[in-house]
C-alpha cells in the first residue's frame, strides 16, 4: 500500500451538516398554552355572560375587552407559523405571547386613557400613535392566522384608500381623503371602526348563541340529533342521504357552521351512505350541500341573523320566522337530489343502526326543554341574549333528566364554558377586524357608489342585479367566510337591490292605476301631462309607468316612495334584499374552486375534491333558485296564504328542475320529458299570479311521475 492510499483511508469521513428537524408548532391541550387557554376561555364565557345581563359598562370597553379576550386566546392558539425547525419554536412562542398581551394593552389603554385624548382635543400623542398602531396591526396578524390573508390585506387596500390612493384614482370612486391620524382615531377610539357595530354584535348576540351550541352538544343533543334522524329517515328508500340532510339542518340550529355541521355529522352519514350504494362522490357532496343549509335553518343561522337584525333593525324572531319556510324549500331540494339517486341506484332501505323512535325520544325528550326555552322567551319579548342565557341554565338543568354520562356537573359546565370560548375565538377576531371595512365603507360613502353602479351596470333589471351580487359573492367568499362575505355585500349591495324591488312595486301602482291618492296627487303636481290618469284611477302603459318613475327627481323620489308604499312593504323589501344576500353568500360552500365545507367532505369521503364541490354545487341549487322566489313574489311579508301558495308551488318546481337536472324522476326521463320537466319548473318557480295555471303544471307533474313508475328501476350504476 503506498503513502496516498494511506492518507486517504485514515482520513475520516466528510462532515455533513445535519437536517433540521421540523416540528408542528401546535398547542396541545395538556400543554401550558393549552391549559391557560382553556381557563382563559371560562373566565371570558362567564365575563361575557355578565356583560350580557347585569353588566353597565360602556359598549366601547366592553367591545375592547372582548376583542382583547379572544385575541390572547387567538395568539396561543394559532402560531405565528404552523411549522418549521425545531430551534424555531422558542422564537414562535415568545411572539406569540407578546402578541397576546400587545391586545390586552390595548384594551388597557383605550379604556383608561380615552377620555385623556378628549381633553386635549382628539389630537395623538406619541401614546397614541404607538396603541392604536399596534392594536390595528395586532388585529390583522390575527386574522391572518384564524383566517389566511384575504381579510387582512383586503383590510389594508380599504384602509390605505381612505388616506392614500383613494385620492390618486379618478372618476366615481375618487376619494380626496383623510389624515393617518384621523383614520387611526376612527378605527380605534371610535364606535364606528373594530370596536363598534360589528363588534357589539360579536360580543352579544354571536357569542352567546355559540355557547348555547357548545352546551348543547356537551349535553349530547349530537347524539340525539344523529339517533333522531336516522329513527325518522333512516328506513325511507335512499335513507341514509335523509339522515345526512335532516342531521344536518338540526346540528345547524345549534352550530350555525357549515364545516362544522360536515365534519361532525359528515362521519357518520357519508358512511352510511356509501354502505348503501351511494357513490362516495354524492355522498360527500350531499353532506356538503346539506350542512351548508345549516346556516340558512332558524333558529342560529350562524352569526348572520344578528348582524341582519343589526343592518335592517327587524327583530331577530321576525327574522327566524321568515326564515323558516325558505329553510325547508332549501333542505327539501336537497332531499329530491337525493331521493332520485337512490331510485337510480336501487339503494338499501334497512338500516341496523336505527334505534326505534320511541327509543330515541324516550332517551333524549330532555333536550328540547331548551329550545322550547329559548323560543318561549323570544316570543315573550326577552332579547336575544337574555333568551340565550336562560336556555343555557335550561340545558344545564334538563341534562339531568337524560343519561347519566351527558349530566353536567362542575367539570361538564367548565368544559362547556371553554369549548364555547374557543369556537368563538376565530368568529371574534374576524368581526372585529371586518369592522374596520365596515367604516372605510360607511366613511367614504363607497357603498352607495358600488350600488348605483350595480344598478347601471345592471340597466334597471333585477335579475341582471343579482347575478353581479352572486358572482360577488362568490369571488369574496374565496377568501372570506360566510359571515364576512355577507357584511361586505350587505354594505355594498343591499340599497341596489332594495331599491329595484321597490321600483317594481312602483311600477306595479303606476301601471294598474292603485297609486294613493297623496302619491299621485304629488306626481299630477310634478308632471300634470304624464301622471293626470292616475287621478282619475287609471294606470299608465308600462313604457310609460317606466318613464315617468325614471324622470322623478331623486331628491323627491324618496318621499313618494314614502307615500305610496306601505311602511311594511318597505320594510319587507329591505329584509328580503339583505336575506337574498345572505343566502347568496352561502354558495362559497359548495361552489369550486374554493369551497371548503366540500373539501371537508371529499376529505371524509376519500374522494377528489374538485369533483365533490361540483357534486355539492349541483345539489345545493336552492342556494340560487329560492333567492329568486323571495325577489319576485311575497315569499317574505306577504300574506300566510301567499307565502303558502308560493312554498307550495315552489316545492314542486324544485322538485321538477331536479328531475330536469338530472335526467331522472321514479326512473330515467328521456330529453323530451326532461324538457317537460324543465317546463313545468319554470312555471311553477316563476310569479304568474295564475294558481289554476300553477294547479295545471302540479297535475301534469303527478301524472309525469305516475308514469314515469311503470318502469323498472336502474340498479347497476358504476360508482
Amino acid at each position: 500500500m503506498n503513502t496516498r492510499d494511506k492518507i486517504k483511508r485514515d482520513d475520516p469521513a466528510p462532515i455533513r451538516p445535519a437536517v433540521p428537524v421540523i416540528e408542528n408548532f401546535d398547542r396541545a391541550p395538556e400543554s401550558f398554552a393549552g391549559r391557560t387557554v382553556y381557563w382563559a376561555g371560562i373566565g371570558l364565557a362567564l365575563a361575557h355572560i355578565y356583560f350580557n345581563t347585569l353588566s353597565t359598562l360602556p359598549e366601547l370597553w366592553v367591545a375592547s375587552i372582548h376583542f382583547a379576550g379572544f385575541g390572547f386566546m387567538c395568539a396561543l392558539m394559532y402560531p405565528t407559523v404552523k411549522r418549521g425547525p425545531a430551534g424555531l419554536k422558542p422564537l414562535v412562542y415568545t411572539l406569540d405571547v407578546c402578541i397576546a398581551l400587545t391586545v390586552i394593552a390595548g384594551a388597557v389603554y383605550l379604556i383608561l386613557f380615552k377620555q385623556n385624548l378628549y381633553e386635549r382635543g382628539q389630537s395623538f400623542d406619541a401614546y397614541d400613535w404607538i396603541f392604536a398602531s399596534l392594536t390595528v396591526l395586532a388585529a390583522l396578524e390575527l386574522t391572518r392566522r384564524a383566517m389566511g390573508w384575504f381579510i387582512p390585506v383586503l383590510i389594508i387596500v380599504a384602509m390605505t384608500y381612505v388616506f392614500w390612493w383613494g385620492s390618486a384614482i379618478g372618476g366615481i370612486f375618487s376619494f380626496p381623503g383623510l389624515s393617518l391620524e384621523t383614520v387611526l382615531y376612527r378605527a380605534y377610539f371610535s364606535p364606528e371602526g373594530m370596536f363598534g357595530q360589528i363588534a357589539n354584535i360579536s360580543w352579544t348576540f354571536v357569542f352567546m348563541f355559540i355557547l348555547f351550541g357548545a352546551f348543547l352538544v356537551k349535553s349530547g343533543a349530537g347524539d340525539f340529533i344523529i339517533n333522531l334522524s336516522l329513527a325518522l329517515a333512516g328506513r325511507f328508500v335512499g335513507g341514509p342521504g335523509f339522515v345526512a340532510v335532516l342531521g344536518s339542518g338540526l346540528m345547524g340550529s345549534v352550530s350555525g357552521s357549515a364545516v362544522g355541521n360536515t365534519v361532525s355529522t359528515g362521519v357518520m352519514t357519508i358512511p352510511l351512505m356509501k354502505k348503501a350504494g351511494f357513490a362516495p362522490r354524492f355522498a360527500a357532496g350531499t353532506e356538503a350541500a346539506a350542512s351548508t343549509g345549516g346556516q340558512l335553518m332558524p333558529p342560529v343561522m350562524g352569526a348572520g341573523a344578528f348582524v341582519m337584525s343589526n343592518f335592517t333593525g327587524v327583530s331577530y324572531l321576525e327574522i327566524v320566522a321568515v326564515s323558516v319556510f325558505p329553510a325547508i324549500l332549501y333542505f327539501m331540494t336537497v332531499g329530491f337530489f337525493v331521493r332520485i339517486e337512490a331510485r337510480r341506484r336501487g339503494t338499501q332501505t334497512h338500516m341496523d343502526d336505527a334505534i326505534p323512535i320511541k327509543q330515541v325520544l324516550k332517551d333524549g325528550w330532555h333536550l328540547t326543554i331548551p329550545f322550547a326555552v329559548l323560543i318561549t322567551l323570544l316570543i315573550e319579548g326577552f332579547t336575544p341574549t337574555y333568551a340565550a342565557g336562560y336556555a343555557i341554565l335550561s340545558v344545564i338543568v334538563s341534562s339531568w333528566f337524560g343519561a347519566k354520562a351527558y349530566r353536567m356537573g362542575p367539570r361538564q359546565v367548565l368544559d362547556a364554558l371553554a369549548q364555547g370560548a374557543r369556537n368563538m375565538t376565530s368568529t371574534a377576531v374576524l368581526l372585529v377586524s371586518i369592522g374596520l371595512v365596515v367604516m372605510v365603507v360607511g366613511t367614504t360613502g363607497i357603498g352607495n357608489t358600488f350600488s348605483l353602479m350595480v344598478t347601471s351596470w345592471a340597466g334597471g333589471s333585477l335579475l341582471i342585479t343579482l347575478i353581479l351580487v352572486a358572482l360577488a359573492s362568490l369571488v369574496l367568499g374565496m377568501g372570506l367566510p360566510v359571515t364576512a362575505a355577507y357584511i361586505v355585500l350587505a354594505t355594498l349591495s343591499a340599497p341596489a337591490i332594495q331599491g329595484l324591488m321597490v321600483d317594481a312595486l312602483l311600477l306595479d301602482q303606476l301601471v294598474s292605476g292603485t297609486v294613493p291618492m297623496q302619491a299621485g296627487a304629488m306626481l299630477a303636481a310634478l308632471m300634470p301631462e304624464q301622471a293626470a290618469p292616475l287621478l282619475a284611477g287609471q294606470g299608465l302603459p308600462p313604457d310609460a309607468a317606466k318613464t315617468l318613475l325614471a324622470t322623478i327627481d331623486p331628491a323627491l323620489k324618496g318621499l313618494f316612495v314614502d307615500q305610496a308604499v306601505p311602511v311594511a312593504l318597505i320594510t319587507a323589501t329591505l329584509l328580503s334584499a339583505h336575506l337574498i344576500i345572505f343566502w347568496l353568500s352561502q354558495d362559497s360552500n359548495v361552489t369550486p374552486p374554493v369551497c371548503l365545507t366540500a373539501f371537508a367532505a371529499a376529505a371524509i369521503a376519500g374522494t377528489r375534491p374538485m369533483a365533490t364541490g361540483f357534486a355539492a354545487w349541483k345539489i345545493a341549487k336552492g342556494l340560487y333558485i329560492i333567492p329568486l322566489l323571495i325577489a319576485y313574489t311575497p315569499f317574505i311579508g306577504g300574506s300566510a296564504y301567499e307565502v303558502m301558495v308560493i312554498f307550495g308551488t315552489g316545492l314542486f318546481g324544485l322538485y321538477a328542475a331536479a328531475g330536469a337536472l338530472e335526467g331522472y324522476l321514479e326512473n330515467r326521463l328521456n330529453n323530451l320529458f326532461r324538457l317537460i320537466c324543465a317546463a313545468l319548473a319554470a312555471i311553477l318557480l316563476w310569479p304568474n299570479d295564475t294558481l289554476l295555471l300553477d294547479i295545471a303544471a302540479i297535475a301534469i307533474l303527478g301524472l309525469l311521475v305516475w308514469w314515469n313508475r311503470t318502469t323498472p328501476p336502474i340498479n347497476s350504476l358504476p360508482a
